[in-house]
């Protein structure tokens, strides 16, 4: 983590950012975020970064999304259903409000000038850098794996998704700011070696609620505990209706002692805009049976617009591949041009 004068750094520089999108001047800011296709996307990332995506990207903040498809392989042993999941994954941004118009959608595994920017920027961060990121630590514990190349390398080929098109904002939480701090050493330290190529990068530090997973853990589609904005409205009430809770009648919102209860009193809350609390008071002695109820409801009145959407996108495959293939040629030309910056800065255009 870093120590909390960085954070208040990062946190001023931050609400400069915003303050500047919100005044309108946008077009010093190019934004880089990203997912892993893993599996479909859910409501925690629904509420925790697509929302804010579509918001930037509506208020002319020169937006790119990356698929990142090689990172899939830093945990995981199989790049099985990839395909599938980077479809679906397309078909989930374009349902929730992303433009392909005004955003760039592209994978990782199609724009190789952007991954070649790999090798120089390897040589910019020591071994030790690398070895202390809290992130690298804390995903090699989850996987279970050995530490690989890709996963320890994994801030910098970040580096490489957001420096290639020139980013200088990322949307992050607090957890993800050595991330950021990587990247701009990278930029820093190659522009002080080879000359000016590269922005000063910030991470823009989103307060967007944290959506727990049914069982009041983090909602993870490995824990069983997710929406996905893909289900149907059946699947998500069955999904709803297995949820634990307690065997308490009256409902309360208390995330310490009532986990179950708590995750869908917030749920609900996020979907309708209300206190949970509230929710909570309202349903009083009704039991788990209408909490649930009432949970159904909100999930599935709140996503009916956006898998109507999705609907259409299903049954137009060729349009999803299209948007993509529009993403990956935009970003292979981007990447060409800032890899030739690069050669030239280092004196090796022959």
């Amino acid at each position: 983590m870093p120590n909390e004068g960085s954070y208040e750094a990062a946190l001023r520089r931050s609400n400069e950012i915003q303050a500047d999108i919100d005044a309108g001047k946008t077009e010093k800011y190019t934004m880089l975020t990203g997912d892993r296709p893993t599996g479909r996307l859910h409501l925690g990332h629904y509420f925790g970064t697509l929302v804010e995506r579509v918001r930037l990207q509506n208020l002319g903040v020169k937006t790119n999304v990356i698929i990142a498809d090689y990172q899939v392989i830093t945990d995981r042993d199989t790049t099985e259903h990839i395909q599938d999941n980077v479809y679906n994954m397309v078909m989930d941004y374009l349902a929730c409000g992303i433009d392909p118009a005004k955003t760039m959608i592209f994978t990782h595994s199609a724009v190789p000038a952007a991954n070649q920017l790999m090798l120089p920027f390897l040589s910019l961060v020591s071994e030790a850098e690398l070895q202390r990121n809290p992130t690298v630590k804390a995903e090699m514990e989850a996987s279970g794996h050995s530490l690989t190349g890709l996963l320890l390398t994994y801030p910098v080929h970040q580096a490489c998704d957001i420096l290639f098109c020139k980013g200088n904002i990322v949307p992050v939480g607090r957890d993800q700011l050595p991330h950021i701090e990587v990247t701009s050493k990278i930029a820093r330290r190659f522009n002080s070696r080879f000359g000016n190529v590269f922005p000063e990068v910030s991470g823009l530090l989103t307060s967007n609620p944290l959506i727990p997973g049914l069982d009041g853990r983090k909602m993870s589609k490995s824990y069983g505990n997710a929406i996905s904005i893909s289900m149907t409205e059946e699947e998500t009430a069955k999904l709803i209706k297995k949820s634990k809770t307690d065997s308490e009648r009256m409902i309360t919102f208390d995330p310490d002692n009532r986990p179950g209860v708590s995750a869908l009193l917030t749920t609900a809350g996020i979907c309708t805009g209300r206190d949970p609390r509230e929710i909570a008071d309202e349903i009083g002695n009704g039991g788990g049976g209408a909490l649930k109820s009432y949970v159904t409801e909100a999930v599935n009145s709140y996503f009916a617009p956006i898998r109507e959407r999705r609907h259409e996108f299903e049954g137009d495959l060729d349009y999803v591949r299209d948007v993509l293939a529009d993403g990956n040629k935009r970003a292979n030309a981007i990447a060409e041009q800032t890899l030739g910056e690069v050669r030239e800065a280092m004196g090796m255009s022959y």
